[in-house]
């Protein structure tokens, strides 16, 4: 029986070592890395300069009291008395200075009265001096005194005119007959010589003085398209272009002068406003792009994991154009491609990956 017992153990025990031995290891864990991707897209890019500025006219007139009297603004056809931020026309009467101050600096009758006589004495001077009654001397005489009440006549007229005060320009009322303390004067109101009536511009053009500095004078020229934004004005986006650039550095801010003509027909921005410039130094129109967080530097060169199948393959690419979201790639990729833009820390060429998110 003990033969028997030991038998069946060492029966046992080579059973169990077989039975080990035919036992598998389990598969090796695959890791693959999360990424997010992006599609590369065809569209246009730019390449921009932001800055800020200052708006203000193009041009503008300001119409001021040469002969003392009493003020009167025109009345409008509905009535109302001509108010800041009225549009008026070319040569349209704004304000008119009545009262003896402005009778007697104009002195229109008298002086008018002095031309007739001195036309008629012409007149009769010559006939005399035809019929030589007259020395030519005397005619010379008459003829003198004629063109001096002339002068005075035409000084008069002028001196009249300018009572009734126009405006050369087409424009808006910017300021209108205000006192030292910036209060409204009244109609009535005595005025003196220097007075400001008005302060007129056309504001449908108007021209904002930006800066530059050195390196981005390079790359600015006259004609260049410019966006104009104004925060009082939320997604709107005015139109403008570069007009001309200052010949001259400014010695107080190291900067260049640019002005930027702004197209504002709907007159939504003001003179004085601070605003927003984007000028378009360059526009590259249909080309490859991909979101700025795909490109990456392996080895000092600009490279992109492209996805390829369940790998990400590293491209090597060349850059064009491009801004804070986007940017152009010359050479590397094709429209169509996948590009990873999350998860490039830590991914090698040829990397098993799963692409996540949207």
């Amino acid at each position: 029986m003990k033969f028997v017992v030991k038998s069946v153990t060492v029966g046992l025990l080579m059973l169990l070592v077989g039975a080990c031995g035919e036992t598998s290891s389990p598969p090796p864990v695959e890791f693959r890395i999360p990424v997010e991707v992006s599609d590369v897209m065809t569209d246009a890019v730019e390449d921009t300069i932001v800055t800020t500025g200052t708006l203000r006219p193009r041009e503008s007139v300001v119409l001021t009291v040469e002969t003392p009297g009493f003020l009167r603004l025109v009345r409008l056809e509905s009535g109302e008395r001509i108010a800041e931020g009225t549009h008026v026309e070319k040569n349209g009467l704004v304000a008119e200075i009545t009262g003896e101050d402005a009778r007697l600096a104009a002195r229109l009758e008298a002086t008018q009265r002095h031309l007739e006589a001195s036309e008629e004495e012409l007149n009769r001077r010559q006939q005399l001096f035809e019929r030589r009654l007259i020395a030519e001397e005397d005619l010379f005489r008459a003829r003198a005194t004629y063109e001096d009440a002339l002068h005075n006549f035409e000084t008069s007229k002028r001196t009249l005119e300018k009572t009734r005060m126009t405006t050369p320009i087409a424009g808006v009322v910017l300021q209108l007959a205000r006192d030292a303390n910036n209060q409204p004067v009244a109609d009535g109101q005595k005025v003196n010589q220097g007075f400001e009536v008005a302060r007129i511009a056309p504001i449908d053009h108007l021209i904002a003085d930006i800066d530059l500095v050195g390196p981005e004078l390079a790359r600015v020229r006259p004609g260049q398209a410019v966006r104009i934004e104004h925060y009082a004005f939320e997604n709107t986006i005015i139109t403008g272009s570069v007009l001309r650039l200052s010949p001259a550095m400014d010695a107080t801010t190291h900067s260049f002068r640019a002005e930027v003509e702004v197209d504002n027909e709907d007159e939504l921005l003001r003179p004085g406003m601070f605003i927003q410039a984007t000028i378009v130094t360059d526009r590259h129109q249909d080309v490859a792009v991909v979101p700025r967080d795909a490109v990456t530097e392996r080895a000092g060169r600009d490279v992109v994991f492209v996805i390829d199948g369940q790998r990400a393959r590293r491209q090597e690419v060349s850059l064009g154009l491009g801004n804070d979201d986007w940017i152009e790639v010359v050479d590397g990729v094709s429209p169509g491609e996948r590009v990873v833009i999350r998860g490039l820390e830590t991914l090698t060429d040829e990397a098993r990956v799963r692409v996540t998110g949207s």
